[in-house]
Formats: structure tokens, sequence, C-alpha cells
């Protein structure tokens, strides 16, 4: 079994990066092959609306066709028996680079019929792990959770289920003193951090497990 973890966030050593490694510590305690993809590494785009995905008796039909940084990154997609998208959130939704990727990874595989069905070949499930600044109770009064959720839904349909992990109230910088940054208590984040975040970890960890399942 082989589980990708696709991290979204330009940190390679912070919350989210941190997050999706317990998740495939999870998976890897099960006995599965593990990667953790760091999207900011790779040079790519996102969709550019070529359509050869759809083309009929098109040699790219059901994949993307675009090559560049991104093209083995969706031929290990495509033999993945689960993925775990982690990303920051940045003004209310995913990274730029997590949604470029997105567009590339689901794309090709949605069928313009009747029922926008899947030409995935099997069905696997996909994990979304966020990490914000904001604490829970603001993060639903903006309404991010239908944001993410539409994304989520969308992506269930195509590989299979989906579930989230909602990381919130998260430790930014390593010296707040250092920035602008009123809106935030450090105290109160760095407790955050020290009592709150290795349950996230856990969640994290269970849901690796979960997966291999």
């Amino acid at each position: 079994m082989k589980i990708l973890a696709i991290n979204g966030s330009p940190r390679e050593n912070w919350n989210t990066a941190t997050l999706l490694n317990k998740a495939l510590e999870g998976a890897a305690s099960q006995g599965a092959e593990t990667e953790l993809i760091h999207l900011y590494d790779l040079n790519y785009k996102g969709c550019i609306s070529c359509f050869a995905c759809k083309l009929k008796d098109g040699k790219s039909y059901g994949k993307c066709a675009f090559k560049d940084g991104l093209t083995p990154v969706l031929e290990k997609i495509e033999n993945a028996d689960a993925i775990i998208l982690g990303s920051p959130i940045y003004f209310g939704n995913v990274t730029g680079a997590m949604r470029s990727f997105i567009e590339r990874m689901a794309f090709p595989y949605v069928v313009y019929d009747a029922n926008y069905s899947s030409l995935f070949k099997k069905k696997i499930p996909l994990g979304f792990i966020y990490t914000m600044n904001l604490d829970e109770k603001t993060m639903k009064e903006w309404g991010y959770v239908p944001v993410l959720k539409g994304t989520e839904n969308q992506l269930g349909r195509i590989f299979g289920a989906s579930e989230a992990l909602y990381v919130t109230d998260t430790y930014q910088f390593n010296d707040y003193s250092k920035y602008i940054v009123t809106a935030f208590d450090e105290a109160h984040k760095a407790k955050r951090r020290e009592d709150e975040f290795p349950n996230d970890c856990k969640k994290a960890f269970e849901m690796g497990v979960r997966f291999t399942n």
C-alpha cells in the first residue's frame, strides 16, 4: 500500500508539514509505504485549459497532457492507495500552490457526462489537513468551512471518500516580537501549541492509520 502526502505550505518544517509527517507515521506503523511531496520544491502551474484530457480518442484522455515539474507527482497519484493534502489557509482557502495542484490532479479524471463521473480507476480515501491562525470560532464565523467543504466534496466524488482535520489557532512565528501581530497573543499561542498541537498530531497520526484499512 502506498500513501502520498502533499504539502501545500512553503514551509517544510512547520505546522502543516509536521502534521503530514505524523499522518504518514500512522500509515507506516501499519506497514504502508509513504512519501511526502513538497509542492514549493516543484516548478509547475495550474490547469491551462487545453482540454487534451477530454479529447475523443486522444492519447492523453483522462490524463493531464501538460508536462512540467508536477508530471511525476501526477503519475504517483494515479497509483496511490490514499492521498493526504495539507495546506495552511491563506485568505480563506488553501494556498495557490495547492489550488493549482488540485486543478491538475482532479480535472483530468472528471468526465463531462450527465453525472460528472470519474475516470479514477479505484476508490481511495482522501484526507485534508488544514492549518490556520484563526481560532475555531472565528474560522466558522468567517465562512471558511463551506468553502473548504465544497472542494472536499468534489474531490471525494472523484476519488472515493474524503475527511478533514482542521487545526486552528496555530503558532506562526518562532519569535513574535519581531513582527507586527497585535491581533494575537504570543503567550496564548505558545500555550496552545504546547497543550493542543500534540492532540492535533495524534489526530493526524490516527488518520494515517485509518487510511491503511
